[in-house]
């Protein structure tokens, strides 16, 4: 006879081998383990029966680090998984799967899916990720879960994640009774005075209690603000509560005397700790570091070594001198080996603490050698290598890295859009910041402050004026930093009146002026030829707001004063600043003065301080030489002329870019190396002829004294700017804008001249030197010819 067939296990077995069968699940420890438990379900057909143990199945693959197509195949062999498997599968994955959502979603379904989609959009996720957190955010709303604590915050840390914290608000405003936990969110997420402000509302209000999460999140951003006022009442509260004591609030308190600049309060907190561990230490040795304290930042981290204690990637980050690295490069190098040795190299921020130094110390070939050496590049690791790039003057080299992020399919953030903005300010890349701004809007940064900040910046430094003012008019979150670089901004292209105007717009908006808005309207009014007012502003920095001057604001009061033709008051009010203040910056504005206004005594005094403070600078060798010229005084310009000859100084050769098509074209005085250079002295010479017609006499008083009166004109008519302005009217339609950009301060000749090109032309025509903005319209420049 035939074996008797085995019954199917029915509903009724699974649920009795429902315990065994989880304690099985939960002490198994290798994925083999796991394996072999799902073997013998599947062969005995209790698997698809009871969805109990599949859920514990699940989980602990997923805790496993089982691959993801495993656990998708786990849920897809169930029939009917319920809410529970569901909700289990949408912890476990590492990317949102909307489809898991349906048919039944619970306030767990909601959370888990933020979860998910928040891990993946850490990874880089654009405009799609930010789409992806709205259409998620609008379905838990319309199932009622819009209040529900729980998926609030959930939805609340996704939006931080993407950087949206006006939705992150939204999301917290809309639960009319928000617990402790979602408010830790929003103070975690949150920065600076943001984020102290809800913590001063979360108190004040006395719903909820705080815990030492809550402390442990606002005490970094009272660290970030720098108020330690406001730090200490947070540790009174501590104190109250009696959550001083705990580890987290301990070292939060640690970091934020530190940074705040009381390390003797963070060590003496330090020191009532029975046993610091490795986090304790760490926030020590950061705050020694911060605070330029790198012995005593290295002496701790020995102490560390010889308890036994071994460094973690946050320790070397604290050690790193990121914030005082001059004067260290042989501790730079020393920990750079350490790294090596370590095998700290695989960690992301340990590398870019070590490029970041690097760039600091100018030394880009060491940053970037540590940067390609790095096996998986992350967010801050871009950014430290393309904002080094750009602070260290290596403009292209910025925008080149970006250019190669993005073909790695690399989102930006934030700041690698701000980094890269300020690189193609200084390049005055007017097309590439264009394409910067599209990127913005599909990335969907637009309502980031710090990057329309930096949007703003780069139209005006750009030479987009009207652009960098409609941008700043459509921000809803404006900071100080937003008018400062507006009001820099109508400084740079000499509309000292605007900026004048809007520095009152700002006071009476509420806004407390910094240092900084005070050197953007110095700046303003000395381009502007605002004597009086700038005066005044001067006067008001410290009376009304007890702001002590730097010494770029006492350069900027000499040159305001010298380019007004004030040179003896100028020269005065040299006399009373503090030593500290009077650098080669001050010197150099006055005489820079004393070649505009002719003053040959002055001229001689001043040079000889520069000489004495910063003698490798042929720049001021060559403005004596020039002034002297100009008034045929040949034998002392030969003089000045030797001794920087004499002292191998040579002269900052000048040039001007101008862009067509998207492509930088590059001209130097009497360049014939362009492709198109026989068009373009034929036609600056037709251009010219036309010039004179109209009254153009050429400017020859600063060109070499021991030529003939024919060839010093030549010599002034194929400088750089009139070969770019040549080359551009060449290439474009009629009535299109020209806009050219100097390296060096616009010589006379190629002012006066410019003016005549664009009566002739009828041309627009924006040139960009080292000191400002011209804009010539009709025979007109909008500096007034003082500049």
């Amino acid at each position: 006879m035939p074996p008797p067939r085995r019954r199917p296990p029915s509903a009724a077995d699974a649920a009795a081998i429902r315990r065994p069968y989880l304690r099985l699940v939960a002490l198994s420890c290798t994925l083999r383990h796991l394996d072999q438990i799902l073997a013998v379900s599947l062969a005995s057909g209790h698997y698809p029966l009871d969805p109990a143990p599949a859920t514990s199945l699940l989980l602990r693959y997923a805790s496993l680090r089982a691959p993801h197509g495993h656990l998708l195949r786990l849920f897809r062999g169930f029939p009917r998984p319920d809410r529970f498997l569901r909700n289990a599968l949408l912890r476990s994955l590492p990317s949102l799967r909307p489809r898991l959502l349906f048919p039944c979603p619970d306030s767990f379904s909601f959370a888990f899916a933020a979860t998910s989609l928040a891990a993946s959009c850490s990874r880089g996720g654009g405009a799609a990720s930010s789409s992806a957190a709205r259409a998620l955010h609008a379905l838990a709303v319309a199932a009622g879960y819009a209040a529900d604590t729980f998926v609030a915050s959930a939805l609340a840390k996704l939006y931080f994640v993407l950087s949206r914290v006006d939705h992150a608000r939204k999301v917290f405003d809309m639960v009319p009774s928000p617990d402790t936990v979602l408010w830790n969110t929003l103070l975690a997420g949150l920065s600076g005075s943001e984020a102290v402000e809800s913590f001063a509302r979360m108190v004040g209000d006395g719903s909820v209690r705080p815990d030492a999460t809550t402390l442990a999140s606002v005490l970094p951003a009272v660290a970030e603000v720098a108020d330690v006022t406001m730090g200490r009442c947070v540790h009174s509260f501590a104190e109250k509560c009696g959550l001083a004591d705990h580890e987290h609030v301990l070292t939060g308190l640690i970091s934020l005397y530190s940074k705040c600049g009381d390390v003797e309060s963070a060590r003496c907190l330090f020191d009532m700790m029975e046993k610091p561990d490795l986090v304790a230490y760490n926030a020590l040795i950061s705050g020694y570091s911060v605070n330029g304290m790198v012995g005593s930042s290295v002496d701790l981290f020995t102490e560390l070594m010889t308890l036994g204690l071994w460094p973690n990637s946050s320790t070397l980050v604290a050690l790193i001198p990121v914030h005082s690295p001059f004067g260290h490069d042989l501790l730079a190098q020393c920990l750079h080996g350490f790294v090596l040795k370590s095998g700290f190299t695989a960690n992301s921020p340990v590398s870019t603490a070590i490029t970041t130094l690097h760039c600091r110390l100018n030394d880009m070939e060491s940053a970037r050698k540590a940067f390609d050496a790095m096996p998986e590049k992350t967010m801050e690791s871009w950014n430290a290598m393309i904002s080094g790039y750009a602070q260290n003057g290596l403009t292209e080299m910025a925008v080149a890295l970006f250019e190669q992020m993005l073909k790695l399919n690399v989102r930006p953030n934030p700041i690698t859009i701000s980094s890269t903005l300020s690189a193609c300010a200084q390049l005055g890349a007017l097309s590439l910041g264009k394409w910067l701004h599209r990127i913005i809007a599909e990335e969907d940064l637009e309502p980031n402050v710090y990057v329309m900040t930096a949007l703003i910046d780069m139209y005006a430094k750009c030479g987009s004026i009207s652009e960098a003012r409609s941008i700043f008019n459509t921000m809803d979150n404006k900071n100080v930093v937003s008018w400062n670089a507006m009001i820099a901004g109508y400084g740079l292209h000499g509309q000292g009146a605007e900026a004048l105007k809007l520095y009152k717009d700002m006071l009476d908006a509420h806004l407390l002026p910094t240092s900084a808005t005070f050197l953007s309207v110095l700046y303003a009014c000395s381009h502007g030829g605002l004597v009086e007012e700038g005066r005044k502003v001067f006067q008001s920095m410290t009376d009304d707001y007890a702001i002590i001057p730097g010494i770029e604001h006492y350069t900027c009061m000499v040159d305001l004063l010298g380019r007004a033709g004030q040179l003896k008051e100028a020269f005065e009010l040299i006399s009373e600043f503090p030593k500290s203040a009077v650098g080669p910056g001050v010197w150099g504005a006055l005489l820079g003065a004393c070649m505009v206004h002719k003053d040959g005594d002055l001229a001689k005094l001043a040079s000889q301080k520069l000489f004495e403070l910063d003698p490798e600078n042929s720049g001021y060798y060559v403005l004596l030489s020039n002034l002297h010229t100009s008034k045929k005084q040949y034998s002392e310009a030969a003089v000045v002329r030797q001794e920087a000859k004499s002292r191998k100084l040579v002269k900052t050769p000048g040039y001007t870019l101008i862009e067509i098509s998207n492509k930088p074209h590059v001209f130097m005085a009497g360049d014939r190396a362009h492709p198109q250079s026989e068009a373009i002295y034929s036609y600056l010479e037709k251009l010219t002829a036309k010039m004179i017609e109209a009254g153009y006499r050429p400017e020859t008083e600063a060109a070499l004294y021991d030529v003939e009166e024919e060839e010093k004109e030549h010599m002034v008519k194929v400088h750089s700017e009139k070969l770019a302005i040549a080359f551009g009217l060449l290439s474009t339609e009629p009535g299109t804008e020209i806009r050219i950009i100097k390296n060096l301060r616009v010589c006379l000749d190629c002012h006066n001249a410019t003016k005549f090109i664009s009566k002739v032309t009828q041309r627009l025509i924006v040139v960009r030197d080292a000191s400002r903005f011209h804009h010539f319209r009709d025979g007109v420049c909008s500096c007034g010819d003082y500049w």
